[in-house]
């Protein structure tokens, strides 16, 4: 039986999660959180969806000890591909994935343009094409793919002005009077929000999934009495690619 001291398990294909990590501990700064990225295997955007959920199921299975009361996955592309297994395989533990942050936006700007930036495999999933399906009544919908932007936050390089250039020629051509919001449908994302604020002028809105996730997680711990009331708090950071300047990243992404 789970126990209100156990572990949360943090995982994302690489550092980007460490952006739903932080708001995680945020909300819930009496929890012992475990944070795992799968940096050797980054990025999981471009790859099939059997083998991101091959990926997934893996590294889950081995993080997954018996002082784990929840898991969150902090990776859109994984949540689209494997949260239902996730939920199967694991029936005793809390489950909580995250999906781009669309609804909110659709809700905030009704009538407006709102582009989702996100990984191949996330926009391609029928998860993504639920949720625009629920949304695109209410407001224009234009999904941007953006590998490169994963590939650049784990090389820790979002401030080259290759990748600047390459973002503008992709947001331009959708920023007009209309556009309202761009959705950082990837957790890796929030790390080059500066970019992205500087491409899309002070009148657009960037949201991402981040506060949502950590809410869920809050929201469920409570019904399960689980919630740790008296504890200090700690966090672990892992990676499959446990170097020493992949390690300095990870610390360096949670203290920003």
């Amino acid at each position: 039986m789970a126990k209100r001291e156990d572990q949360i398990v943090v995982f994302d294909s690489g550092v980007g999660g460490i952006s739903v990590l932080r708001a995680l501990m945020q909300k819930l700064p009496r929890e012992n959180f475990l944070y795992f990225g799968d940096s050797i295997n980054a990025p999981y955007g471009t790859r099939p969806t059997e083998e991101i959920r091959r990926l997934t199921l893996e590294r889950i299975a081995a993080l997954c000890t018996a002082n784990v009361k929840a898991i969150v996955i902090a990776c859109n592309t994984a949540t689209s591909a494997a949260i239902e297994d996730l939920r199967a395989a694991y029936p005793e533990k809390i489950v909580i994935g995250i999906e781009p942050a669309l609804k909110p936006a659709a809700d905030r700007f009704p009538g407006k343009t709102i582009l989702v930036m996100a990984t191949e495999a996330t926009l391609r999933e029928e998860k993504f094409s639920h949720l625009m399906a629920q949304c695109e009544s209410r407001c224009k919908i234009v999904p941007i793919p953006c590998p490169e932007l994963v590939e650049a936050v784990e090389r820790n390089e979002t401030d080259a002005p290759a990748l600047e250039e390459a973002l503008r020629r992709k947001l331009t051509p959708h920023l007009g009077k209309d556009t309202a919001a761009i959705v950082l449908g990837c957790t890796h994302f929030p790390f080059a929000r500066d970019v992205i604020a500087r491409i899309a002028g002070e009148n657009v809105c960037l949201i991402d999934g981040s506060e949502g996730t950590a809410g869920q997680t809050y929201r469920r711990l409570e019904a399960e009495n689980l919630l740790n009331l008296t504890g200090e708090g700690s966090v672990s950071l892992q990676s499959s690619l446990p170097t020493p300047e992949m390690l300095t990243l990870m610390g360096n992404l949670l203290d920003r």
